[in-house]
């Protein structure tokens, strides 16, 4: 059976947006930074599904990923296995990290959706399961997925998707996960290993460093609003704890940030990092700024664990033999902070509403999740997993070992205000006084007020 692709070139290249391994990403697993053993699971046997719909019928998947890209290689293998083995027709679009707002919002008031779609957690929350287009994946987890009587929750990291987040108003979980991601200082190791700073003194102190060593200290891309959230809502998370970004964006009068001294805290924290981005952070279109740091014009870049992905990728299309020895260590806990977080993103896939074949979707949730299709997004994308079984690429190594610290306290990115109020109050609310603390323009005491500020007009207005 044919496998059947719907792609629109010109779409799929537009809107190909930053972050999750994307960016300017193509040809995972090719080229003179390929990874070990890449090529050998592209071309690898299918695993067999345990579960095949009856009478074969039709799947359709809405990508956020596109074809070329590393994830994309990926779930193309699986889609074609999944067809072979099951007579499940696929179709499939590969529209980019946008499709979720700019396809499926609009589509959802139609006859016209997906069967299957993926996205982060936060952005399905907000765009698709709060206003009702998700359905229940509860009954996924105890769907087998190929090896032996092992289920979608037996492989699975509970911390993955048994959080708040990942729950709609009846208490169902509506994503899969089958990528988690989280964030770091990246540097070159091949410049001097680093230990991992124990205070905003010491990280500011590498910071001066590398400005003596003739290179600017931090990369950023700020033309893309959630790398600017980085920052504050980091060192936030390590005043307030899980919970406290999300219960001060949420509150209606907005005093929370004003009345909660770790909110000032972080901000005249921030302010400290931000004077040491590279010349030009403010001005430039995504990826340039990240490809600079790539090139070695300055010497850290925070960001999430896809990072060595996609440069390595920029950098193998540039064909120059340079290659980077990643190191990366987590934000220091600022000046009497007391909780020790770290982060984690779930990516997923979900189920709309009105799909008209759930049940080859489910099949394929659970099929993808078998440890001979999984490995492909270490092997070959360079990302973390939701099994605890499968391999750690070299890169991500220190971040996983945060991650997998049962004595840290584990905090949904950005505490998850990007979902909130289907995403407009970040859009609103938080984006204009944090690009505006970042470039100086509004002093840390200010950049509270003003949240508080907009933020009791945003939910009077919500009315």
């Amino acid at each position: 059976m044919r496998f059947h692709k719907l792609v629109g070139s010109t779409l799929a290249a537009a809107l190909l947006l930053a972050g999750c391994g994307g960016g300017d990403a193509a040809g995972g697993g090719t080229g003179e930074n390929a990874l070990p053993g890449a090529a050998e699971f592209l071309s690898s046997a299918c695993p067999e599904p345990a579960v095949k719909p009856a009478g074969g019928g039709q799947l359709v998947y809405w990508s956020m990923w596109t074809a070329d890209e590393p994830q994309g290689k990926v779930l193309q293998r699986a889609l074609k296995c999944f067809q072979d083995k099951t007579g499940v027709k696929v179709d499939v679009q590969w529209l980019g990290r946008k499709a979720y707002t700019q396809n499926l919002v609009p589509a959802l008031n139609t006859s016209t959706v997906p069967d299957l779609f993926d996205q982060d957690v936060s952005k399905v929350g907000a765009a698709i399961m709060t206003p009702g287009g998700t359905q229940s994946l509860d009954d996924v987890f105890g769907m087998k997925i190929g090896e032996g009587d092992k289920t979608v929750k037996d492989v699975l990291s509970p911390t993955s998707y048994d959080f708040p987040q990942n729950k709609d108003r009846e208490g169902h979980s509506f994503l899969v996960p089958y990528e988690i991601q989280s964030s770091a200082w990246w540097y070159d190791k091949a410049a001097g290993a680093l230990g991992q700073p124990k205070t905003v003194d010491e990280l500011v102190g590498l910071f001066d460093k590398a400005k003596a060593d003739g290179k600017a200290a931090v990369s950023q891309d700020g033309d893309i609003p959630f790398y600017n959230m980085y920052y504050f809502t980091q060192l936030a998370e390590r005043y307030v704890g899980a919970g406290g970004l999300a219960k001060a964006a949420q509150d209606p009068t907005g005093r929370a940030w004003t009345d909660v001294p770790g909110f000032r805290e972080a901000a005249a924290q921030t302010a400290r990092i931000s004077k040491y981005f590279i010349d030009g952070w403010d001005a430039a279109k995504f990826p340039q700024i990240q490809q600079r740091w790539a090139d070695g014009d300055a010497r850290f870049l925070y960001v999430g664990t896809w990072a060595p992905s996609e440069t390595r990728e920029y950098l193998d299309k540039q064909g120059a033999g340079t290659k980077i020895d990643y190191g990366s260590f987590q934000f220091p806990m600022p000046p009497g902070a007391t909780h020790d977080t770290v982060e984690q993103m779930s990516i997923g896939f979900a189920v709309p509403k009105k799909a008209k074949n759930a049940d080859a979707a489910k099949a394929f949730i659970a099929y993808f999740l078998n440890k001979g299709n999984l490995a492909g997004i270490p092997a070959v994308a360079d990302n973390l997993v939701p099994r605890p079984d499968l391999a750690v690429p070299d890169d991500l190594k220190p971040v996983k070992t945060v991650m997998d610290d049962q004595k840290k306290e584990h905090v949904l990115q950005y505490d998850g205000i990007d979902a909130i109020a289907g995403g407009k109050w970040q859009t609103d609310v938080f984006d204009p006084a944090d690009t505006a603390l970042l470039k100086g323009q509004l002093t840390p005491e200010a950049f509270v007020a003003q949240l508080a500020q907009k933020s009791a007009t945003f939910w009077k207005n919500q009315h």
